[in-house]
This record gives C-alpha cells, structure tokens and sequence, in this order.
C-alpha cells in the first residue's frame, strides 16, 4: 500500500506537468502564428485545473501504472482553428509539433535538475535516495513517451496533424475527414492493447525509440552529476 501510495505522489504530479506544458506549448504555437482562439477560451495558463481531464489525466494514466501497462494520458485538448492561422497549412504542422518538442525539452530540464541534485547530495557524502531516482526517473520517461506517442501519424494524435500538413493539398483533404473518427481511432488502440496484452502492440512500436532516448537523457543526468561531485 505504502509504495502504491509512493507511486501516485510521483507519478501525478510529472504527468500534470507533462500534459500541461504539451497542451499550453500548442495554444502559445497557434497564438504566435495567428490564432488567438486558446487566448481567448484562457487556456494558455499552467493552472492544471484549466487542462485536466480527469479520466485521461488521472484515471486511465493511474490504472495503467498500477498494472503495469505503459504510462499515457491526455488533458482537454487546446482549441486551435486553422482558418486563424495565417499560414494554415504550415501553422497546424508546427503547433501539433511544439506539443511533442515541449516534452522533449521538459525532460531535457528534468535530466539536468535531477542530475545537479544527484550530484550535490554525492558531492557533500550522500547517496540520492530511492524516491529522488524514481522522481528523476518517471519525470523523464513519461515526457520521451508522451512525445513519440503523440508523433504516431494516428488520429487523433500530433503525428497525424504533421503528416496532413506536409501531405499534397488533395490527399490532405482526405486526411482530414480522418481527424474526426480520432477518438474511434483512439478507443480501438486502447482496447487492442488491453484485449492482447502479449502482442506487443505499443512495446514494438513506440517503447524502443523510447527507452533509446530515455538512456540518452539519463546519460545527461549522470554527466550533470559527475561534474557536480567532481
């Protein structure tokens, strides 16, 4: 019970920051390129309780740590309307990117802070307890993952934004009527990967990248500490 409990102390809070930041770096991308839409609804705040679904931001990420299945959510999504952007067609490729990159650099952050912690407390004769690596841990690896699982070109994900902004403008428009079964598309992955667990539906695709990258950001955690300690 005491680690169950340990566990949602670290894990909500690094997946309130990760989805927060991802849903406001998109409604900054779309305010800069000329849609004040997200301005306007005021969701450009961190305040969590302006972007949080409590189903895809506690319930279904909660459940799926618990039973040992990957850690993914979703907040309310940010409204972007292309028809505001000045470019549409360019605009709508980099906001559905500055979600993914967001997270990419928050766990960049997150390797250097949990780093230069690791090393201050090695440099003064301590050892970085077991919570500080796990923290450090799930901040990082929830970041990598919801970044390269919302680049899967599947709607309703960031990924099938990017893949219908750089599509011919003909094939383009066929790919948008998909955007509009994206929670069908989204409900059948979740009940794939829970009906035939042993298939290996997410760990094939998205957990290799993941655990590449995720070792690349912890190789940045120990060189910030090794230089720390000296």
């Amino acid at each position: 019970m005491t680690e169950t409990i340990l566990l949602a102390v670290i894990l909500i809070p690094c997946l309130i920051i990760a989805i927060v930041f991802h849903e406001v770096a998109h409604g900054w991308t779309a305010l800069a390129l000329g849609d004040p839409t997200a301005k306007e609804q005021r969701r450009l705040s961190l305040n969590p309780i302006r972007h949080v679904d409590p189903i895809g931001t506690l319930l279904v990420p909660g459940a799926l740590a618990l039973f040992g299945g990957p850690i993914f959510g979703w907040a309310k999504p940010v409204p972007v309307r292309g028809d505001r952007l000045r470019d549409p067609r360019f605009g709508m490729v980099a906001v559905a990117a500055a979600g993914p990159a967001t997270n990419l650099v928050l766990a960049f952050i997150g390797a250097l802070v949990f780093g230069a912690v690791s090393g201050t407390i090695i440099a003064s004769g301590g050892t970085p307890p077991d919570w500080l690596l796990s923290a450090g841990g799930m901040f990082i690896l929830i970041n990598v993952f919801l970044a390269l699982f919302n680049l899967l070109p599947i709607p309703p994900f960031d990924g099938s934004h990017i893949v219908g902004g750089l599509l011919p403008p003909k094939w383009a428009a066929n790919w948008q009527k998909l955007q509009s079964m994206g929670m069908l598309f989204f409900i059948i992955l979740i009940a794939a990967t829970w009906a035939f667990p042993n298939s290996g539906l997410i760990e094939n695709t998205v957990l290799p990248p993941v655990l590449w990258l995720q070792e690349r950001y912890f190789e940045i955690a120990e060189w910030m500490a090794r230089g720390i300690a000296g």
